[in-house]
């Protein structure tokens, strides 16, 4: 099918409202449109450059934990939490108690990444897979009580009410027959669909079936960075695109409401293909700053401990790359040291400009790794 010939669905009519049902999605797609053509190719090449990119850098996983967090909080604060990425860095014990709500749903979140990126190692990207990570992504936290990592066998819709939604996802009997074709779509081969065109297509139809009662954006942003693991366009899972629609959350909602209404597809092709070249040439972007601001750190800052104090001056400046947001007990514990040495260390991080104290506090202080903070938290261009 050529997308310009895409026809997304029907409304049916159920017990006093109407539900969208989508057509299906398991066939082969031709794309001969040159805009989404020349786009598909820049996207390609920009995650090509990452992906070689990332195989360069050493302790590259300390860096993706970062990523990592960056995606958790930018996708939940599309669906309304309020954490921010140092909030999301802390202990559970530093977090105000109005807060803590957000801040679980954010590590429930980073949860669900890690283990679902683990899974892929014995499982394939599949709908067993994706109940798993949303059992994850909902325990304990708003949603727990809905059904977690099951299919819904309700009705839901997008809005303040079933009468006044702004759009009702398909009946709920039609679920398991569509996430099957979804699935069935992500692993056919003969279709010789590209890659970036696969996966934004079935974005657009899971967020569009919306199989459970609720976490459906979260998961559905996910899955892009399954797909691409789990498809080898990236070796390791650096490319997260939360940011990006969360910085143009209107355009990503009225995309996805325009495939439905008025079969927009290659304006929706056309945004998530910008939007992966964008990420992807911000993502090689924080890896040549974070690289530039290690070798500075590493010339002028660690020379000044003697040689007695340069192996803990070394050990705390590799974990900070993995977590930049710290206190002493947590220096005294990674390092094995007593309290008081970590003190020492912590209070040198401060004066050579390595850490920053955040809580203005006499006790119970917290530090962060600032100028590595400010890379992440860049927004993009």
């Amino acid at each position: 099918m050529n997308i310009d010939d895409f026809i997304s669905g029907e409304y049916k009519q159920q017990y006093e409202y109407k539900s969208f049902s989508p057509t299906t999605i398991n066939r082969a797609w031709e794309v001969s449109d040159s805009e989404v053509q020349t786009l598909l190719s820049d996207a390609d090449r920009a995650l090509g450059e990452l992906n070689a990119f990332s195989q360069l850098i050493p302790d590259v996983d300390f860096f993706i934990a970062m990523h990592i967090t960056k995606e958790a909080t930018q996708s939940s604060r599309i669906e309304g939490t309020r954490t921010n990425m140092e909030e999301a860095l802390l202990d559970e014990q530093e977090i105000e108690p109005e807060k803590k709500d957000d801040w679980q749903e954010v590590q429930n979140y980073i949860g669900a990444i890690h283990q679902a990126i683990a899974e892929l190692e014995r499982l394939p990207l599949s709908n067993r897979l994706l109940r798993d990570t949303h059992r994850s992504l909902m325990q304990g936290v708003r949603g727990k009580d809905k059904m977690p990592g099951e299919f819904r066998r309700s009705q839901n819709w997008i809005g303040v009410s079933l009468k006044q939604a702004v759009f009702v996802p398909p009946h709920q009997d039609a679920v398991p027959d569509l996430m099957s074709d979804l699935e069935a779509f992500l692993h056919n081969d003969m279709a010789h669909v590209p890659h970036l065109i696969k996966i934004a297509i079935a974005h657009y139809q899971f967020e569009t079936i919306h199989p459970f009662n609720d976490g459906n954006g979260r998961l559905g942003r996910l899955m892009i960075a399954l797909y691409l693991a789990s498809n080898g366009l990236l070796t390791k899972p650096t490319l997260y695109l939360s940011d990006f629609f969360e910085r143009n959350k209107t355009q990503y909602v009225d995309g996805l409401m325009a495939v439905r209404e008025s079969n927009h597809l290659k304006a929706w092709l056309t945004f998530f293909l910008y939007g992966v070249k964008e990420t992807a040439q911000n993502s090689i972007q924080v890896f040549k700053d974070v690289l530039k601001l290690k070798e500075r750190l590493d010339s002028e800052v660690l020379p000044h401990f003697s040689t007695r104090r340069q192996k803990n001056a070394q050990s705390l400046m590799k974990q900070l790359y993995k977590q930049p947001v710290l206190n002493i007990k947590i220096v005294s514990s990674w390092l094995d040291i007593p309290i008081n040495t970590a003190s020492l260390l912590v209070n040198d991080f401060v004066k050579y400009g390595v850490l920053k104290e955040m809580t203005g506090k006499p006790r119970s202080r917290v530090f962060v790794f600032n100028e590595y903070m400010i890379i992440f938290g860049r927004k993009g261009e």
